[in-house]
């Protein structure tokens, strides 16, 4: 079920309905059984799998409690991990490692043939796994108790407005909402209506309009040379951003019409001054997942330089993996791991990063720091884009053929994409409006600012953007790019 489909429109209102006529001891079944609706709209048979995971997480940090032996806790964390990420490898990973041995075994001139499993990736499997993982590792540490009522932890696992593409919230944050007995709240809800609208703009607006363009580039590269490829690159920056960051405004939105507040996942990363930054307002609860659980107990910043380099590139490496069954992944997962050594080796890292804006901000420094590692961050999503290394490197070595006569780069490009003035402008359009948004997040929460306007303001505000979006959808819909992660 899609968020922006029908039935979905159908289902939320009937779910919040009858969430707030309920007693509030008996919401949390309702919440459960409509995210196991949720999540069976798309496949009945893989709702065993997210099953397994909470039987198997809810269990383990049950164990975990109440074993006082550390040998035995590191038993049971280590089978909790074995069986989680086990059944993440079989449906992700099991044709890629196959394929890849296979290939090696071929480049040694010994012949192998790969096994592979003709199975579907479950539909957000990587998110709700490494979400029940955190949980397990932190009862583990002792940071938090062991939730007791199955029915609770179940219900954090599958909660609807999350389970597919994140956020990847923490057990700290999530759980206890989820238990507690909440107060309707008009202007929370408000708030996640706005925020949902936003959403769906970035995501029917901005993210569909410009996949049109994307997808006829990418998905037949070797017929095109030049600023298309450019073009396209640079589309797809603003393409997966406005995709992903939708959902996540979208999921955020509806968590807030049941009263549970979800953790911000994106911060304008595109006004990033360092790739550090960048990645501290990029999908920030994955970043924050790897940064804990991957980068931390691998030593992190605790050792030696050449050490701590190692880490950020391991971490990096595997972030990339996580990401897709395919060596482009894991290169683009590189790429940004050696940025991050690169600029903290040449001291171009600052030691902290500003969330929030400032006057050194307008600085022609500050525009020429934002605009480089926008550059920077584009060249690497076309590796996270691509179908194959090849295709990657045939985009990389050829977008600037042409280039010596300027006239014609710009004719060719407009030809091969069928952009002229018309449809160039509204699409500078959407992301003026994306980017002035952004923009002004980094001074204060747009949507909380535009609560305290008039109410000819407001709505006048409302009613435009709504109808904008209307009239401004893109005619071809696509599913969110992070649902086959």
């Amino acid at each position: 079920m899609l968020f922006n489909s029908l039935s979905y429109a159908i289902f939320l209102p009937i779910v919040f309905a009858l969430y707030w006529i309920l007693p509030g001891c008996h919401r949390w079944w309702l919440l459960l059984a409509a995210s196991y609706y949720f999540y069976m709209s798309w496949n009945v048979r893989y709702v065993v799998l997210i099953l397994f995971t909470t039987v198997i997480s809810y269990i383990s940090a049950l164990l975990l409690e109440r074993t006082a032996s550390l040998r035995q806790k590191r038993a049971i964390l280590m089978l909790a991990l074995v069986s989680c990420l086990g059944v993440l490898f079989v449906f992700k990973y099991f044709n890629f490692v196959s394929q890849s041995v296979s290939d090696f075994c071929r480049m040694i001139s010994i012949p192998l043939h790969p096994v592979t499993l003709k199975l579907m990736l479950p539909v957000g499997i990587s998110f709700y796994t490494f979400q029940t993982l955190s949980y397990v590792i932190d009862v583990y540490r002792g940071e938090i108790r062991a939730e007791r009522h199955f029915g609770i932890y179940a219900t954090f696992v599958s909660f609807f407005p999350q389970l597919v593409a994140g956020p990847i919230e923490r057990s700290k944050n999530l759980l206890h909402q989820i238990r507690e007995e909440h107060v309707f709240d008009y202007n929370q809800a408000a708030y996640g209506m706005k925020l949902l609208t936003w959403g769906f703009f970035k995501k029917l607006v901005v993210a569909d309009n410009l996949a049109v363009y994307v997808d006829t580039i990418y998905n037949q590269i070797y017929l095109y040379r030049g600023l298309s490829l450019m073009v396209a690159s640079v589309f797809f920056a603003f393409q997966i951003y406005c995709d992903f960051s939708g959902y996540s405004d979208i999921a955020r939105g509806t968590a807030r019409l049941f009263g549970v507040e979800l953790m911000t996942n994106f911060k304008s990363p595109y006004f990033s001054t360092s790739i550090r930054e960048f990645w501290s307002r990029w999908h920030i609860s994955l970043s924050t997942w790897f940064r804990d659980y991957v980068y931390i107990p691998l030593g992190g910043n605790r050792v030696k330089k050449s050490r701590h380099y190692c880490n950020l590139i391991v971490t990096f490496l595997v972030s990339g993996l996580w990401h897709g069954a395919n060596w482009t992944f894991i290169v683009w997962g590189g790429i940004h791991g050696v940025l991050q050594v690169c600029e903290q080796a040449l001291g171009l890292s600052p030691k902290k990063q500003t969330v929030s804006g400032g006057a050194k901000r307008h600085t022609l420094r500050w525009w020429a720091s934002v605009i480089v590692v926008f550059v920077l961050v584009c060249l690497a999503w076309v590796f996270f884009r691509a179908n194959s290394l090849d295709d990657a490197i045939y985009l990389l070595s050829n977008m600037f053929y042409g280039i010596s006569d300027p006239y014609h780069y710009a004719w060719q490009a407009c030809m091969d994409m069928n952009i002229w003035a018309k449809r160039a402008a509204w699409l500078s359009l959407y992301l003026l409006i994306l980017l002035a948004f952004d923009y002004a997040s980094l001074r204060t929460d747009v949507i909380a600012w535009l609560g305290t306007r008039s109410a000819v303001v407001r709505y006048l505000v409302y009613f435009g953007l709504v109808t904008f979006i209307i009239f401004n959808r893109s005619v071809t819909e696509s599913a969110f790019i992070y649902f086959q992660f």
